[in-house]
């Protein structure tokens, strides 16, 4: 199976633009993920992918073939491709058997290969021995893998997957994840899935397309995209991030410098269009920030400030700190670190590990 291509596709649903002009190649054998908020189109173009909706403009490929445009669409059971549903749209009044067989006898397919190709993607999905269950019988994590049977039995090049783990409690999550990876790993299907979680994006996918007002803000592999964010709505969506005005006082990707927090000059990636004095905001993630002493915060890189919230999480603590000119910082340290609330401290900035807006 190819991959998939999507070109300049928008999709409108009266005067409301869902999907605007958006183009993206997904890989053969690829794990993509269309990650951001509510309403910002993602499983619209999800469900543009599956057919069940023809674009207004644009066209969608799978290799050379074009399955979707204004004036024509391939119907979804036409396109080798499986789809599993956030509600898991499993048949109450079906076994698991039952369920996972439905697709192979719509197709017309013998009894013997059936029975074979059944326990053969049960196996798969570790739910052999439950095929007489009914789905009231089963967990939320088993009902969702029989979804999941369903799709692959009939063996897709292409397996479309939409918040399909939202439903689950936070363990069961995780495993989840973990199995659908693996599945993903031994069958080689192409997966494209989506979700609002940013933790699940990363966790599972070789990329992430970063998606706001129905268009693709950023594509890259993960740690590229979380460390490396394009402007500020994805290093605001992509986890937790401290977002810092400041005034450029000198540009360059090396050895740039923005003065934050009344004046405290900090090492930045300033952009080389930057000009002396510019307005900016500095992005920097919690975890790339150090709390010192406050008479280490000496200016070079550092900034005082005052602990105003401390939470024991575990394994990190959760530092806030506000700064002398009122901005507020989150910062995550080490379960060894004690500051205490009201304590004069340093904070100490890995410009390295920080972007710069403007």
């Amino acid at each position: 199976m190819a991959g998939i291509g999507i070109e300049h596709v928008t999709k409108r649903f009266g005067g409301v633009t869902a999907v605007s002009d958006l183009s993206l190649e997904i890989g053969d054998r690829e794990f993509v993920t269309l990650l951001g908020p509510s309403g910002c189109g993602k499983t619209t173009l999800l469900r543009l992918i599956a057919g069940f909706m023809a674009p207004d403009a644009g066209v969608i490929r799978v290799g050379s073939t074009a399955l979707s445009t204004p004036s024509g669409v391939v119907p979804p059971e036409r396109r080798g491709m499986g789809m599993v549903f956030q509600n898991y749209a499993v048949w109450p009044h079906k076994t698991v058997y039952q369920n996972v067989a439905f697709g192979l006898e719509v197709r017309r397919v013998g009894r013997a290969e059936t029975q074979t190709r059944v326990a053969r993607v049960l196996e798969q999905v570790n739910l052999a021995g439950l095929e007489r269950r009914y789905p009231s019988q089963l967990s939320g994590g088993q009902q969702q893998r029989v979804a999941l049977a369903r799709s692959l039995v009939v063996e897709p090049g292409i397996l479309l997957l939409d918040e399909p783990l939202s439903n689950l409690d936070a363990k069961l999550r995780e495993r989840m994840r973990w199995e659908l990876k693996e599945l993903q790993r031994r069958t080689g299907i192409t997966f494209v899935y989506v979700t609002h979680d940013q933790s699940e994006a990363m966790a599972l996918s070789d990329r992430i397309a970063v998606m706001h007002a129905g268009a693709i803000m950023q594509v890259g592999a993960p740690r590229a995209v979380y460390a490396r964010p394009v402007n500020k709505v994805v290093a605001d969506f992509m986890g937790l991030v401290n977002l810092i005005s400041g005034r450029v006082v000198r540009a360059g990707a090396d050895d740039g410098v923005v003065a934050v927090g009344g004046e405290h000059p900090i090492g930045a990636p300033v952009p080389p269009g930057a000009v002396s004095g510019q307005t900016v905001q500095v992005a920097i993630r919690p975890e790339n920030l150090r709390l010192v002493p406050a008479s280490a915060a000496d200016g070079a890189g550092s900034v005082p400030g005052r602990v105003v919230e401390v939470t024991f999480l575990g394994n990190l603590v959760d530092c806030h700190v506000t700064l002398d000119d009122g901005t507020r910082l989150r910062i995550q340290v080490d379960p060894g670190q004690t500051p205490e609330v009201g304590q004069r401290v340093g904070i100490r900035f890995d410009g390295r590990k920080s972007s710069v807006f403007g």
